[in-house]
């Protein structure tokens, strides 16, 4: 099949939250979506369940932390699809911590994850496309890494990498006829906080609830991803309110400044407030 009539997919981290609307969203489509996820039960379990769809789905084991993973991925997909359409990165966990606070461990463990794991995968399939001469990369970072909040030091740097990396791709593989698409979601309803780790008191309760915004779901948002693919857009910021804020800071960076200063000081304030309790 060509990559117009059925586009083949394959989503890191795809069992749960974005990474299966993403795949829902494709296989509506009639798309072949590879999920590749560590957590095996859930994995099989969406598989299954999204196996009504049109499309075709299979779902691998895939710790984006082991190149080997990523190698049996490939060898899959060039046996049974012959080649790959869309990599998307989506794989990633998220920690916070006042600098002098943060584990160095923690910092090695959310890189090697949401940096080095988008890395992997690069580095595993742009040959693929390359040969190809065609193909597009999905890089989910985001707002994180343009905003850059307090506490969020190591998250945010991870995720600015990931919008860096996306830029240099961008640019390094288009002659190849390879695009790319960087994601920088706000909050929206995920399971990002079951794998964050925080020295921070109250601080997964936190971050909890200001993923329980619903000014987007999941499914908009893969909605979105898929159409910014078909139309080649580079940057995708998703919520309005993400939008408003990189307007602000890179146009209006004075307010910017002053909005930050305050959220940092009434940051300080709650985790101070969390420890003396």
């Amino acid at each position: 099949m060509t990559s117009t009539s059925s586009p083949r997919v394959l989503i890191t981290g795809g069992a749960s939250g974005l990474g299966r609307a993403m795949a829902e969203s494709w296989l509506r489509d009639g798309a072949q979506v590879f999920i590749g996820d560590v957590n095996v039960e859930r994995g099989q379990q969406t598989a299954a369940e999204l196996s009504t769809l049109p499309g075709t789905v299979e779902f691998q084991y895939l710790d984006v932390r082991d190149p080997a993973n990523f190698n049996s991925a490939r060898e899959w997909i060039e046996q049974h699809w012959g080649g790959l359409d869309v990599l998307v990165n989506n794989a990633g966990v998220a920690a916070a911590a006042r600098i002098d606070r943060g584990d160095m461990a923690d910092w090695d463990w959310i890189f090697d994850i949401n940096v080095k794991g988008v890395v992997r995968g690069c580095k595993v399939f742009v040959p693929m496309m390359k040969r190809q001469q065609s193909g597009h990369i999905v890089n989910i970072a985001s707002l994180a890494g343009l905003m850059n909040a307090p506490v969020m030091g190591s998250y945010n740097v991870t995720k600015a990498g990931v919008v860096s990396l996306s830029e240099t791709l961008r640019h390094e593989l288009s002659p190849h006829g390879i695009h790319c698409t960087v994601v920088c979601p706000g909050f929206f309803r995920t399971n990002l906080h079951e794998s964050m780790r925080s020295p921070e008191p109250g601080m997964v309760e936190m971050v909890d609830k200001l993923l329980s915004s619903d000014e987007l779901t999941a499914a908009q948002i893969a909605d979105m991803i898929k159409q910014a693919v078909a139309k080649q857009t580079f940057l995708l910021i998703p919520h309005k309110s993400g939008r408003r804020a990189w307007f602000i800071k890179r146009f209006v960076p004075a307010l910017f400044n002053r909005i930050m200063h305050k959220s940092a000081v009434g940051m300080e304030r709650k985790l101070k407030k969390a420890e003396s309790a």
